[in-house]
């Protein structure tokens, strides 16, 4: 079988000849680039920045379950997945901002986990067995050892390691592991002692393979299959639409794992990753039925399905967990990695510029479990969520508030993201697939010559990308570049000169010898659009953005016993508005968009720094009210509008980016 791994190598530039002697693509494929090779800068870099001096940096030391007596480092406290999900975006962030003391806090776990291999190759917390009978944990004892689903997350966590320091422990530590692996899953399968291992083995999947990428080693290629068999058929059931129809119809106990927001996050990238292995086409073809079914039935505006927990339908009431969208996102970046398919180029964009950032406070230091589309307050209570939690904290902003995997786990959306802005191409070149400030270096041509391109932008608020070259000597390669689909027809300038005027949706290729101080202009104009969403609801949009009804916030901090500090939110003013007829009929001539504020380097994701407003004519509608919590959307006609009481008197409202929202009205009813 050929090698079809693209290798994320570690090295302070990349080598693109390495690339090419290790990893054949089956189809336009991108690859990785280390995590050194990225910088982040403006108001990305200062979002890492804020992560890092939050709970992304110090988790350790403001969370009791991580930081006491860690079993990661040998203790008997968490030894399953909190400790290596919070590694999972540390290590990231740790690198892409060159932090020395993060990274000599992330060395110590990584060093005790790889030094502290069993001689068999099993690794981990010290079991149960181990500690108290003395028993070596072998293929022969493999019950000693303890949860398959854990190690995987900490495989990605030291993969992204390695990617970033070539620390020559790597390789043979998880060679040794999976040939342990591979021999003990006969006699204690991927579910042995958890149904997360057994829902979430793509994971596992994925790391066999990146380490075949670099071996060849063709028993890692077995192992790969070995657990797809034992695994949750994720391939099988995107691909054939009985699975995401009865996801929509029901809500009881029955194979709710199935249904469960974060397994299908992760699960998405499953038909990619198979298709990695396999060069079998039919998974390609599965995963756009299923990610197109699950947007269709689950779909929000913000680019998210629901789950809260389970999948529960397009109604802009129900929620979705944090947890999901951070795995969405990096399920995405690796099937975008893969197939090379601008459709999930633009569905990743999506969810990271709106549903990532309105979920966590201002510090990253609290967050919300379940976030709501159409969120008019935040606070206790059941709400319409599937999983409503006994202390009702689900939809609060605390650290601690809901479920704490979400607290750890939070950390890899923005890392990983920034880590991907940047591909490497088949070529010998570099395509920039997604776009905020950065700056990334790396090596390409013929001759692996080292270039610099800093990006300066103030994308997703401003159309203009604008990439300058810096090389020691004229390297000739090729420069791939998105066109998001939303974009009807972008311009590309090369040191002033037109060289393109390419249509939206497709990926473009400027292929000539480049120099220092060489510039490129790409222009993506954002008309302003409307799309219709469930209940027959309208959102407006411009470019990447979806808005929200700008409402004043009243936060109010409170306390619960158990889980600690957290923050309910309120607006000030009404909600109750319906869009009127004529958005829909013509957004270009009926909505005013205004740039209020510039995007600095210190920009944060909030009502006070949103740089775009947008005028808009609405009414409001007097009956639309709070229910058990929740605002349930008016009812419309099949033509689009609610015919129920509404005001006479139309008014103008004001619309922001989602992202800069607590309180909001996203998916409006439209009235006439």
């Amino acid at each position: 079988m050929k090698k079809i791994f693209s290798i994320a190598l570690s090295s302070a530039v990349l080598s693109l000849s390495a690339f090419a002697q290790t990893a054949k693509p089956v189809s336009e494929q991108y690859g990785e680039l280390p995590l050194s090779a990225i910088k982040p800068t403006g108001w990305l870099k200062h979002q890492l920045q804020i992560m890092r001096d939050g709970t992304t940096g110090h988790l350790d030391e403001v969370h009791p379950k991580v930081g006491v007596d860690n079993g990661w480092l040998g203790g008997k406290g968490d030894a399953w997945e909190e400790t290596p999900y919070w590694l999972d975006g540390a290590v990231p962030l740790a690198y892409l901002l060159d932090d020395k003391p993060l990274q000599q806090k992330i060395a110590k776990y990584v060093n005790w986990v790889i030094d502290n291999q069993r001689p068999s190759g099993y690794f981990g917390a010290i079991t149960k067995d181990e500690r108290e009978k003395n028993v070596k944990v072998d293929v022969a004892n493999c019950a000693s050892g303890d949860d398959w689903w854990p190690k995987m997350v900490m495989l990605k966590v030291i993969q992204q390691y390695y990617s970033a320091t070539n620390d020559k422990r790597v390789i043979p530590f998880m060679t040794k592991y999976f040939k342990y692996q591979l021999q003990a899953l006969k006699s204690c399968p991927i579910g042995k002692w958890t149904e997360w291992a057994t829902s979430r083995g793509t994971d596992n999947v994925m790391m066999a393979q990146w380490l075949y990428g670099i071996t060849g080693d063709k028993s890692l290629l077995e192992l790969a299959s070995l657990i797809e068999s034992q695994s949750f058929q994720w391939s099988d059931w995107l691909g054939n639409r009985d699975w995401v129809i009865g996801a929509a119809a029901q809500q009881n106990n029955d194979f709710w794992m199935r249904r469960h927001a974060v397994n299908v996050g992760m699960a998405l990238k499953a038909p990619a990753i198979n298709y990695q292995r396999t060069g079998d086409a039919n998974y390609l073809k599965s995963l756009k039925t299923g990610f197109t079914d699950l947007m269709t039935l689950h779909g929000l505006p913000m680019g998210i399905f629901s789950g809260d927990e389970d999948l529960h339908g397009n109604d802009p009431t129900q929620g979705v967990e944090l947890c999901a969208i951070v795995e969405s996102m990096y399920s995405l970046e690796k099937i975008i990695a893969i197939t090379g398919d601008t459709y999930y180029m633009d569905a990743l964009e999506r969810m990271t510029f709106n549903a990532l950032p309105t979920q966590t406070t201002d510090d990253y230091n609290a967050k919300q479990y379940f976030q709501i589309a159409n969120q008019v307050h935040v606070k206790r209570g059941v709400f319409n969520f599937s999983l409503p939690f006994g202390r009702e904290m689900n939809n609060v902003f605390g650290m601690r508030s809901g479920y704490t995997c979400c607290l750890a786990n939070m950390h890899q959306g923005w890392t990983k993201f920034a880590a991907h802005l940047w591909y490497t191409t088949p070529d010998k070149g570099l395509a920039a697939l997604a776009y905020s400030p950065n700056e990334v270096t790396a090596r390409v041509g013929a001759k692996n010559t080292e270039v610099t391109i800093r990006e300066t932008t103030n994308y997703p608020f401003e159309e203009g990308v604008q990439m300058e070259f810096s090389t020691a000597s004229a390297v000739a390669f090729p420069l791939h570049l998105r066109i998001p689909s939303w974009c009807k027809k972008a311009t590309v300038t090369v040191n002033g000169e037109a060289v393109q005027n390419p249509d939206g949706g497709q990926v473009i290729v400027l292929n000539r010898t480049w120099k220092t101080g060489d510039k490129i202009t790409l222009q993506l104009p954002m008309a302003v659009t409307t799309s219709n969403w469930g209940r027959n609801s309208r959102a407006v949009e411009r470019g990447p953005l979806v808005y929200a009804l700008k409402l004043e916030e009243n936060w109010e901090k409170e306390n619960q016993q158990e889980e600690g500090d957290y923050f309910n939110v309120f607006p000030k003013s009404d909600w109750n508005y319906g869009l009127v007829d004529k958005i829909v009929k013509d957004p270009a001539a009926n909505l005013e968009v205004k740039t209020v504020k510039p995007v600095t380097d210190s920009f944060v994701w909030n009502l006070q720094n949103a740089p775009i407003e947008i005028k808009a004519s609405a009414k409001k509608i007097p009956g639309w009210k709070i229910v058990n919590d929740v605002a349930p959307q008016p009812v419309t006609d099949r033509g689009g509008h609610f015919l129920g009481k509404v005001d006479e008197k139309t008014e103008t409202i004001t619309l922001v980016p989602y992202g800069c929202t607590k309180v909001r009205i996203v998916a409006f009813p439209v009235v006439k």
